[in-house]
């Protein structure tokens, strides 16, 4: 059987025919099971269409039938006598990442889950079957796999590693990756594309990769000639039987050879640069997950083989023209420029202010926003030349006009004429242009036009340079686009993980105070929360949790959401705050495993101030401010959460009267340094508050004592993220 198909390069702007569907191709979607088992022969009463995919698709896919008929392999892989022990014993089971074999003989696949197995009770509490629920992590594993040896390709291509080394070790890897046994082979083209020569082939015998190496790119020359000579993907399925191996059958029955499915390697113009083949010593046609794992490292055998043509291409230039070392430092200049910052808009205009005058007199920046062009950046000799130049707004859809041209094309344009189209070009002098695509990922996002004036033309070097430079300027107005996205998720995370807003407590008045440190990139630490509960009685708390980042956020929000679902079945801080040790010593280690100093409390509001009961584990210790604005330390003890089974906590009662206030804070304003290293500490803290205006209130207390940081300070960027939460009693 043999099939021929177009699976070239994934080409720009085409859907369905990117990366990303390589990625699906290969790994697919996360996948939850679920399934209803009845009795101690846990009977299939019921499933998700996921469960029975994943256990072996129709044919299996029938309840009513113990588990074992259904799926006999998992008995000795002891996944039944998991089942047993749920059922005998009421208690759920969890597996993470567990290895199981489905199916079996030829058609077996093994898989990788994290799965759960809970009892079912009637209403007399009796155990009636198991409820089993999972998620497919398979897909995760390859992806993991794959991007780390994608990673460790597009670093050697990037360190310029020898060509042989990467192709080498890119065979490797798809050897490795591929689930059946397969031969990888890479043949370089000629310059001229008339011929393919050995690159690698690890897993080749050397007597096979000699004879063909030096075969011609052409049509029947077996699968890889025809590859090169259609510029398509050719699929043969059984060499035996196809007449494109008429002259190579003997050749691969002697290395074994049954299949070979073999794609071009094509450059970014369409030139060929070689074939990548698969071999297997099976007739044998691909699936999906081969073609898309063919596609993808095509690609990668594209970019490296383009990268060592461009590296001999500039070696060779250096060596010719002393011209082509001041391209080079050219382009190291501009593309230091480009990094200087992380703004998109400030970069573009690098990008303008690098090319005029160099390459041209007149140079203008376009990007299409929300389907309009916007000039967003020019450089001219002078203002009134960059005013008009800066007036003019090419029109997005104007069949006549270059703008418009390129960003349907996403191809360079070049004329010794004025553009074509309205403008100010008889004011300005110009004599000819260059208009070059602005890409993100193969989809064009703006242009570079640079402009002739007087006897300035635009030859093919100029034409290059501005081209590698309009692409270094794409990535780095990439990479501040993705910064500021990361910047806007991490501030919004943050604020997810912190109150909304201060709550209206009767007879309190609440205040809370936070800043994180750094520039946003990672969630901080500190986290503060209010909440009521029945009967009048209200919660609060404030901690830290050690670490930034994602990790940090994800214990932030199991302490919270952990007290916020307890403090209301407990009967106390004390128990609440236990039951928050406990659900951070189970979690899971890929949830984190930093420990989390923290306060929490719950207070009643009465006539006469505030009944307060707290626990102090392992925080800074609270301070009491009375009406007075003596300041006292709330002497209560405790261990950091999340490191021991026992915290060793103990409640620590105390009452605030009207006009008295419990101030909590974490350690980022005592640790907060001046500019000679000294520490704030914790006797500036007492001094800012004993000093804070009258009458009391949280407001103020927190104003006093974060504007005598800032001073100390002297307004330097933190180390630490800042949180305070004040309550005071208002009697009211």
């Amino acid at each position: 059987m043999t099939r021929v198909s177009g699976l070239n390069q994934p080409q720009p702007g085409r859907p369905g025919d990117g990366p990303d569907d390589d990625l699906r191709a290969l790994f697919g979607h996360s996948t939850a099971v679920f399934a209803s088992l009845a009795g101690p022969a846990h009977m299939l009463e019921s499933a998700n269409p996921a469960f029975f995919a994943a256990i072996g698709g129709p044919e299996r896919a029938r309840t009513g039938l113990p588990l074992t008929e259904h799926m006999p392999e998992l008995v000795e892989q002891g996944f039944i006598a998991l089942l047993d022990r749920v059922y005998r014993t009421g208690q759920s089971v969890t597996g993470r990442d567990r290895r199981v074999v489905l199916g079996s003989g030829a058609d077996a696949r093994e898989a990788f889950f994290d799965f759960t197995y809970e009892p079912r009770f009637d209403a007399g509490g009796n155990v009636t079957g198991v409820r089993v629920i999972g998620v497919e992590t398979t897909q995760v594993r390859q992806a993991q796999r794959l991007t780390a040896e994608q990673a460790a390709l597009l670093e050697q291509i990037a360190r310029q590693a020898p060509l042989a080394d990467v192709l080498h070790g890119m065979a490797r890897v798809i050897e490795d990756l591929s689930p059946d046994e397969v031969l990888v082979s890479v043949l370089l083209a000629d310059a001229d594309g008339r011929h393919l020569r050995h690159g690698a082939a690890p897993s080749l015998p050397d007597f096979y990769n000699q004879a063909i190496d030096g075969i011609a790119a052409g049509d029947g020359v077996g699968s890889c000639g025809t590859a090169a000579h259609r510029r398509q993907s050719v699929i043969v399925s059984d060499i035996a039987t196809h007449e494109y191996w008429d002259d190579f059958r003997e050749l691969a029955e002697k290395a074994g050879l049954a299949a070979c499915w073999s794609t071009p390697v094509l450059a970014r113009d369409g030139s060929l640069l070689g074939t990548f083949a698969m071999y297997h010593r099976t007739p044998r046609s691909p699936q999906d997950y081969d073609l898309a794992l063919a596609r993808i490292f095509a690609g990668t055998a594209a970019l490296a083989i383009e990268r060592h043509q461009a590296e001999q291409a500039r070696q060779a230039a250096e060596a010719r023209e002393k011209a082509a070392r001041a391209d080079l430092a050219f382009l190291l200049d501009a593309s230091t420029s480009l990094a200087h910052d992380l703004d998109a808009t400030q970069t573009l205009q690098r990008l303008a202010d690098a090319c005029a005058p160099t390459l041209a007199p007149l140079c203008a920046v376009d990007v299409v926003e929300s389907g309009r062009v916007r000039r967003i950046a020019t450089a001219a000799p002078d203002g009134e030349r960059a005013a008009l130049l800066a007036s003019h707004i090419p029109v997005y859809d104007a069949a006549d006009d270059a703008v418009a041209r390129v960003l349907a094309s996403g191809v360079s344009e070049v004329a010794r004429r004025t553009p074509t189209g309205p403008g100010p070009w008889h004011a300005l002098g110009v004599t000819g242009y260059l208009c070059v695509p602005l890409l993100d990922r193969g989809s064009t996002f703006g242009t570079m036009t640079l402009l002739s004036v007087g006897d300035h033309t635009f030859d093919g070097h100029t034409v290059a340079l501005a081209e590698e430079l309009a692409r270094r300027a794409s990535a780095a107005a990439r990479n501040a686009r993705q910064y500021t996205h990361r910047v806007t998720l991490a501030r919004d995370l943050q604020a997810g993980l912190l109150l909304p807003g201060v709550p209206d407590v009767p007879g309190a008045d609440v205040g809370t105070y936070y800043h994180p440190a750094g520039e946003g990139l990672d969630i901080g630490g500190d986290f503060y929360d209010v909440f009521p509960l029945r009967d009048g009685r209200w919660a609060f708390m404030l901690g830290d949790v050690c670490g930034r980042g994602a990790t940090a956020a994800t214990t932030t929000a199991l302490v919270r959401h952990t007290a916020r679902a307890v403090a209301p079945l407990l009967p106390g801080p004390q128990a609440v705050v236990e039951a928050v040790n406990r659900a951070l010593c189970d979690r899971p280690g890929s949830h984190g495993t930093g420990f989390v100093t923290l306060v929490y409390g719950q207070f009643t509001p009465t006539p006469e101030g505030l009944d307060i009961e707290l626990i102090r584990a392992g925080h800074t210790a609270p301070l009491v401010i009375d009406a007075g604005h003596t300041v006292r330390t709330v002497d209560a003890s405790g261990l950091l959460l999340g490191v021991a089974p026992d915290p060793h906590v103990s409640p620590r009662r105390l009452q605030l009267r009207p006009n008295e206030s419990l101030l909590l804070y974490t350690d980022g304003l005592t640790e907060a340094r001046a500019p000679d290293g000294e520490q704030f500490g914790e006797v500036r803290v007492a001094q800012a508050l004993a000093g804070s205006p009258r009458p009391p209130a949280a407001g103020r207390l927190i104003d006093s004592l974060t504007d005598a940081v800032h001073a100390f300070t002297g307004g330097h960027d933190i180390d630490d993220d800042q949180a305070v939460l004040v309550l005071t009693a208002t009697g009211e």
